[in-house]
């Protein structure tokens, strides 16, 4: 009876905690959230882009500090060109899913952004993060320049040699080369579905949180998950 009941807990688990590529037509139907920003407003920011894990929960975290205007999901670091999100999830792109960070570079600077990125997620993950396994869930530091490539390198020794992880930092560091918008249906998810999925509640939520409870001063009042 008992291991009975164990399997049963095992399956209910399964079937609700699902990863973020688990979603069924009705989310897609979801309300699309309309990007706050225009393209020619968007213009005037410095721009950064990060893969760690999920695109919902680093679009929520980015969009949270002080200083960044706008996070838009999506998919880089691949050979296919304008990818989808069912395409991207069967691992046969080579792209990731990310964020391309839009920040006014007077409120808030590059080490602060890497800060972010590597604090909210766990650097040493291969292929994944959290629930979340795949190539497409791996941990990435696009560099735009020269400049931008060794702050990522140098930030990646100090945390190797710091002893904080038992393992090895897992971030590739890769050149950028261009960035595929995701689907509407993914911009904001989080901020439009806050509790519509066990994944979104178990999982992205409490991870924004531990961020945040890091860096509060880091973080907009009217973003802040701590409270929530």
């Amino acid at each position: 009876m008992k291991s009975s009941l164990f399997f049963l807990s095992v399956l209910f688990t399964l079937t609700t905690f699902n990863s973020c590529a688990q979603k069924n037509k009705s989310e897609e139907k979801s309300p699309q959230a309309s990007q706050k920003l225009s393209d020619a407003e968007l213009t005037k920011y410095s721009q950064a882009t990060f893969a760690e894990g999920c695109f919902w929960c680093t679009e929520a975290v980015f969009e949270s500090v002080k200083g960044v205007a706008e996070a838009v999901s999506g998919y880089a670091g691949g050979h296919t060109k304008n990818p989808t999100y069912e395409e991207v999830c069967a691992e046969t792109t080579g792209h990731a899913e990310c964020v391309t960070v839009y920040y006014d570079s007077s409120k808030i600077d590059y080490p602060t952004l890497l800060k972010v990125f590597f604090a909210s997620q766990d650097p040493t993950q291969v292929n994944g993060q959290g629930p979340d396994h795949g190539s497409s869930y791996r941990s990435i530091a696009f560099y735009r320049n020269a400049q931008e490539k060794k702050m990522i390198e140098d930030y990646i020794a100090q945390l190797n040699a710091s002893g904080k992880y038992d393992k090895p930092i897992a971030t590739e560091v890769v050149p950028f080369t261009i960035f595929w918008k995701a689907e509407d249906y993914h911009q904001d998810y989080i901020q439009h579905h806050p509790d519509d999925s066990q994944y979104v509640l178990y999982e992205s939520i409490p991870r924004i949180k531990r961020f945040q409870k890091q860096f509060p001063e880091l973080i907009k009042p009217e973003r802040n998950f701590l409270g929530k």
